[in-house]
């Protein structure tokens, strides 16, 4: 099982290259960071868990600048979004993101996405709340035909573009691994319908949630969907519970602090690193 951080970049954080330098040296096998354009002033507090939405939600740097300087950094770290809010993006632009950031960092991009759950975020792009789904599965359908074919034509209900060529195609191919964020009724349809891969964020039943999403993936026809799980307990106990429900991916959360708060829990969750890899 691999070990990874995520963490909250922004303009009061450690840099991204600095948390990427401490991470890979370290030993942890990626770093993935969260977007938020903007939040909403009326959305600050609460919100929707009723409590106060911590000021780092809204100062967040964007998630692929942050990524790039990271890559410049480093060598073998992974580098993901976690999450990219794709029902806020146009689907050109960010394709090109995407593939130029996978070309620059050598092929080590991995893309996490997720439809929102800030309604007046989301609706302040022009997306419907109620209709994000269907935006982020067409948005990421057609980048999926940018990053692989040459003349590529998308018709659809929210993205719509005649024959058009989009380089710099991804390094890793297809195209770098879509990762899905979240839980629902239909998460595993959407995972299983345009991803690579599924990122829960809550322990409970984890286990048979993920029997039950490999078993739906063999019934559609494909091979195994990889599990990353987001936020996970500083403990080994924690991460011999989560390899034994089917989990590949680990991600720890670092404060949204400055440099020397983030090294030392980077330093406190070392030893479980070299444990796994002992």
């Amino acid at each position: 099982m691999h070990l990874g951080v995520s963490i909250f970049l922004t303009d009061e954080t450690i840099g991204p290259a600095g948390v990427a330098r401490l991470a890979e040296e370290r030993g942890f096998e990626s770093l993935f960071v969260p977007e938020h354009t903007h939040i909403p002033t009326a959305r600050q507090t609460p919100h929707r868990l009723g409590t106060p939405l911590p000021r780092h939600y809204w100062r967040t740097l964007d998630p692929f600048i942050a990524l790039t300087a990271a890559a410049a950094v480093t060598t073998t770290l992974r580098l993901g979004t976690g999450i990219c809010l794709v029902t806020q993006r146009d689907p050109i632009v960010t394709a090109k993101e995407v593939a130029t950031l996978d070309f620059l960092s050598g092929g080590r991009f991995e893309f996490g996405v997720g439809a929102g759950w800030n309604r007046e975020e989301i609706e302040h792009h022009g997306t419907a709340f109620d209709g994000r789904f269907g935006v982020m599965r067409e948005r990421v359908e057609a980048m999926k035909l940018l990053w692989t074919q040459e003349a590529g034509t998308y018709k659809g209900r929210h993205v719509s573009f005649e024959a058009s060529d989009a380089w710099p195609k991804p390094v890793q191919k297809p195209y770098p691994p879509i990762l899905i964020g979240g839980h629902g009724p239909r998460v595993f349809e959407r995972v299983i319908g345009y991803a690579d891969a599924w990122m829960p964020l809550a322990e409970d039943g984890l286990a048979a949630s993920i029997a039950d999403l490999q078993r739906r993936a063999a019934d559609a026809g494909r091979g195994r969907i990889g599990v990353t799980y987001f936020g996970a307990e500083r403990s080994a106990a924690a991460l011999e519970r989560l390899a034994a429900a089917g989990v590949d991916r680990v991600l720890f959360g670092l404060p949204p602090a400055p440099a020397d708060e983030v090294e030392r829990a980077l330093d406190e969750l070392a030893p479980l690193v070299a444990a796994s890899t002992s």
